[in-house]
């Protein structure tokens, strides 16, 4: 594959409290969404699982740029002590192209990894040997973003330069097959930046809490696509399509566990918004903004996170270089910004929780570092755990 230097998604742009604010006409949810099946403890939509009971190391793989100064030789692998957030292992699972970001089958079997690249791909690692099961074409440039389907049969990838979103079969063994579908987002037109708006540039492909609708977020169209997944041949339609305001660049959605409800992070105007959502018809909507908690710093949020009881969310700002803190009010409805806390490292590009709950790993891409927080799931503060781990441009951190 080729060099991916060019890509500027990758580098984003190289180059205290606020009032709560609700999304108007948003029905609240006090019932948690129909279990998907999924095993992953980077659940699709960013939620924390329910907590489970520490046993001794475990393990931690780190997404990284092969093609970037200082980057690693693959899909990196390290151990982690699940009472302390210690990491304390490192190594390399397997050798692969620029997997900037990965995802485990629900039978946590088999890791699957982007290759972005301009010849984009989609690789499988059978974890049990570190066996690479094959690579195939992501039917794009520059895929950023990948997930499993929660019957474990579909493998769904964005295209971040090209503006597209794919599907893969996934075969019992783990590798995968041919792409079945590859849809380009060719309406709306572009949003107003003329620097990363220049077209669609597809960021994010989960699935619903619901298990029917597939949605993608576009940083380059502003938009919030949903689809439906013909599950026997694996083909996307799609059913409806959600509009941010101009220029706002959506980057990452991320659900509430009650399913009504999700929260979008806004890369290029440094927000966030409440979306309401309808498990029914797909069909999302899309809030006012509201702060980050950066103030003036020139910002570039990245993702949130949103615990298990659905009670806190913690948003990564790029270039404040913290976490913001949020309440979650309104059974989901509502934002309340508590406070920042910084992640100790620079550029936070990606975030996750350790299964229980317990942990918080932050992948600082320009400091080369990992950084780990124990999470109060009663007051959602956080605590950093030790010193961060030096790790090479790590960009994606998935602890099991």
């Amino acid at each position: 594959m080729g060099s991916a230097g060019w890509s500027r998604r990758r580098f984003g742009a190289l180059m205290g409290t606020a009032a709560a604010v609700s999304l108007p006409g948003a029905a609240g949810c006090d019932q948690p969404p129909a279990s998907t099946g999924s095993a992953s403890s980077l659940s699709p939509q960013g939620s924390a699982r329910e907590p489970r009971r520490p046993s001794g190391p475990r393990r931690l793989y780190l997404g990284t740029y092969t093609s970037e100064q200082g980057g690693g030789k693959g899909i990196g692998m390290a151990t982690y002590d699940p009472a302390t957030g210690r990491i304390i292992g490192s190594g390399l699972l397997a050798e692969t192209g620029d997997p900037s970001f990965l995802a485990l089958h629900p039978n946590g079997r088999t890791l699957f990894a982007v290759n972005e690249r301009e010849d984009g791909g989609v690789t499988a690692v059978r974890l049990s040997d570190r066996r690479v099961l094959g690579t195939r074409s992501s039917g794009g440039a520059g895929p950023c973003h990948l997930s499993v389907h929660p019957g474990g049969r579909w493998l769904l990838s964005a295209n971040y330069n090209s503006g597209s979103v794919a599907v893969h079969p996934i075969a019992a063994t783990g590798a995968l097959g041919e792409r079945t579908d590859v849809v380009t987002h060719s309406s709306p037109p572009p949003g107003p930046d003329p620097d990363r708006q220049d077209g669609p540039h597809a960021h994010q492909i989960v699935t619903a809490p619901d298990g029917g609708h597939i949605l993608t977020v576009d940083l380059g169209t502003d938009t919030v696509y949903s689809y439906r997944l013909d599950q026997a041949k694996g083909t996307l339609r799609e059913v409806s399509r959600a509009q941010s305001r101009p220029g706002a660049g959506p980057r990452h959605l991320t659900f509430h566990p009650g399913g009504r409800h999700a929260y979008l992070a806004n890369e290029l105007d440094n927000t966030v918004t409440v979306c309401a959502y309808d498990p029914a018809t797909g069909r999302v909507t899309i809030g006012d903004p509201q702060p980050t908690g950066t103030g003036d710093v020139e910002n570039y949020p990245s993702q949130i996170l949103v615990t298990s009881h659905g009670r806190y969310a913690y948003f990564a700002n790029r270039g404040h270089n913290s976490l913001a803190r949020y309440a979650i009010e309104a059974n989901g409805a509502r934002l309340r910004l508590l406070d920042t806390v910084p992640v100790r490292g620079d550029w936070p590009r990606h975030t996750a929780f350790s299964p229980d709950g317990k942990l918080l790993f932050v992948s600082n891409q320009r400091s080369s570092s990992v950084t780990v927080f124990h999470v109060d799931r009663t007051s959602g503060e956080l605590r950093l755990a030790g010193e961060p781990f030096a790790s090479p441009v790590p960009v994606c951190a998935l602890p099991l």
